[in-house]
């Protein structure tokens, strides 16, 4: 490994190290050149994110000119201390680079007041911003057959769902609504409502409605385990159980996301790293 490329792969684990604090301990599962990898991946979608926090009209602007950046540092023109380690990481591990391209759309469709109508729409978005990534990261963790890639799909659905329920109180003052409007009417409940934090029996049968589908989305993403390499596993379960974990405690909560951020409790996250290391270390 050349100069230059060792410093790129430096730079993106001080950045991952930094900034990951939720997903840094489970890449140290990872044999090291997997783990630097991440940090490479992870560092690019951190950037791509970190732009679109900044004033408009220079989101669109800084994040069309990220793409193009991203394009010229796949075809060897280097423009950013973490684009070598990440082209490396793309031809390393074959990532393909339509799910980069996908990260930084998935970005870019959070720029605009946020309603969908259907789930097709609503998953269309979660595809985009999650399950892209974990698209991106069995090409690093290793992976066989098709079939993995329809369940890293449908694992990434249901960490954004898990996402979309617990944040919908703070999204919803901000006008951000991710839950589709037709199911909203399905159980007659409606946007204004959940902008007030209303939370009677039309919210609790729709929030159950929509704990069922996710549930459905990790079981099918369950299936990814065996598809993995046994370092992969680990990560993948170890992430999994954390989001899974969340989902739970929304449920224990009754559902009332507008009193206090749900989280997951810090043992539990302790117990879902020991339970991930047997399968790291080939026990399993």
């Amino acid at each position: 490994m050349n100069s230059m490329l060792t410093r790129s792969y430096r730079y993106c684990e001080e950045v991952t190290q930094r900034e990951a604090g939720n997903f840094y301990p489970a890449f140290l599962l990872l044999p090291p050149p997997r783990r630097i990898a991440m940090c490479a991946l992870y560092t690019f979608m951190r950037i791509a994110d970190d732009l679109s926090d900044e004033p408009m009209p220079d989101k669109r602007r800084n994040l069309a000119a990220w793409r193009q950046q991203l394009r010229a540092a796949l075809a060897g023109s280097y423009s950013h201390p973490a684009h070598p380690a990440l082209a490396h990481t793309v031809q390393r591990y074959g990532v393909p680079a339509k799910y980069l391209e996908a990260v930084i759309d998935g970005v870019e469709m959070d720029l605009e007041p946020v309603a969908y109508v259907t789930f097709a729409e609503l998953r269309n978005y979660c595809y985009h911003v999650a399950s892209v990534v974990g698209l991106s990261c069995i090409h690093i963790w290793g992976f066989e057959g098709p079939a993995a890639l329809r369940y890293a799909e449908d694992a990434g659905i249901a960490f954004q769902l898990t996402n979309i329920l617990r944040d919908i109180a703070e999204d919803a003052a901000r006008g951000r609504v991710y839950l589709p409007s037709d199911e909203l009417a399905q159980f007659g409940y409606d946007a204004k409502r959940l902008t007030r934090g209303v939370r009677d029996s039309a919210y609790l049968a729709m929030m159950r409605f929509q704990a069922v589908r996710a549930h459905a989305h990790y079981h099918s993403g369950t299936r990814l385990l065996k598809r993995l390499s046994p370092s992969g596993r680990a990560v993948f379960q170890m992430m999994s159980s954390t989001y899974r974990g969340l989902l739970g405690e929304i449920e224990r909560r009754d559902f009332d996301v507008f009193h206090g951020r749900v989280r997951v409790p810090g043992w539990k996250k302790a117990l879902f790293a020991a339970c991930a290391l047997p399968t790291r270390f080939g026990w399993m």
